[in-house]
């Protein structure tokens, strides 16, 4: 597995290209089990999970809250009773960048 996780977010001020579809496809060999969708012709990153029961679910959000906060690097989620979807890519960009691939990685990481 790829060492993503032990990298940094890097704050987007929407001073830099949004990747590619081959760049996308480069990084994405590197996390496990997320997928890329486009809205708008806007790529992003999304990933389900599940859990046994409610009180699961959010000790997850929790975890994931306490990352995105260290990293200044906020998904969009959405969770209840026994699971969870997370959606990340850069709001600066409407696109993805190295540092989605990075918040994914971390969120991964989580027992």
């Amino acid at each position: 597995m790829s060492d993503l996780a032990n990298k940094k977010c890097v704050p987007c001020e929407g001073n830099i290209p949004a990747f590619d579809k081959s760049e996308i496809h480069k990084y994405l060999k590197k996390i496990n089990g997320w997928e890329v969708k486009s809205e708008d012709g806007n790529f992003y990153l999304i990933k389900g999970f599940s859990f046994k029961n409610f009180k699961e679910s959010q000790n997850f959000i929790n975890k994931v809250g306490e990352i995105a906060e260290n990293e200044n690097h906020h998904p969009d989620l959405s969770f209840g009773w026994g699971y969870c979807k997370i959606k990340i890519f850069t709001h600066a960009i409407k696109g993805l960048a190295e540092s989605d691939f990075i918040l994914a990685a971390k969120i991964d990481k989580i027992n």
